[in-house]
């Protein structure tokens, strides 16, 4: 059952992720218009630096994608962990009515993290030995 789950969150979380990549490539979800001034500057600051969103994009996508192949989810898990990290910062400064969102999915990225802990052992292992 508990596997069940994992691949259900997982794929919408993947999913998830995959669409808000594309959307920084073809800008097809709407601003909203009730969208914090805060938030408006930021998002007007990042678009200042000409190849954060297209990177961020992207490794979304591959995030995303990874995140849903069973066999590549521990590897889209860590993809996506700082991307993770900006969005739960993002709201915690500028938007905390989608914290609740924002902390859900880092909660399903830390459990994916957490149950695939052995097959990042070792990469830790082997650099403790060096």
């Amino acid at each position: 059952m508990k596997q069940k789950i994992i691949f259900v969150l997982s794929v919408l979380f993947g999913l998830m992720f995959i669409n808000a990549g594309l959307n920084k490539f073809f800008n097809y979800m709407p601003v909203p218009k009730d969208m914090p001034a805060e938030m408006q500057k930021m998002g007007a600051a990042f678009m200042q630096i000409p190849w954060l969103m297209p990177l961020t994009g992207v490794i979304e996508i591959i995030g995303g994608i990874l995140f849903v192949i069973p066999r590549t989810r521990a590897l889209g898990a860590i993809v996506i962990f700082p991307v993770m990290i900006g969005v739960l910062l993002a709201n915690i400064y500028s938007v905390p009515s989608g914290l609740p969102i924002a902390l859900g999915l880092l909660v399903i990225n830390l459990w994916v993290i957490y149950e695939n802990r052995r097959k990042y052992l070792p990469m830790i292992q082997n650099n403790l030995r060096h």
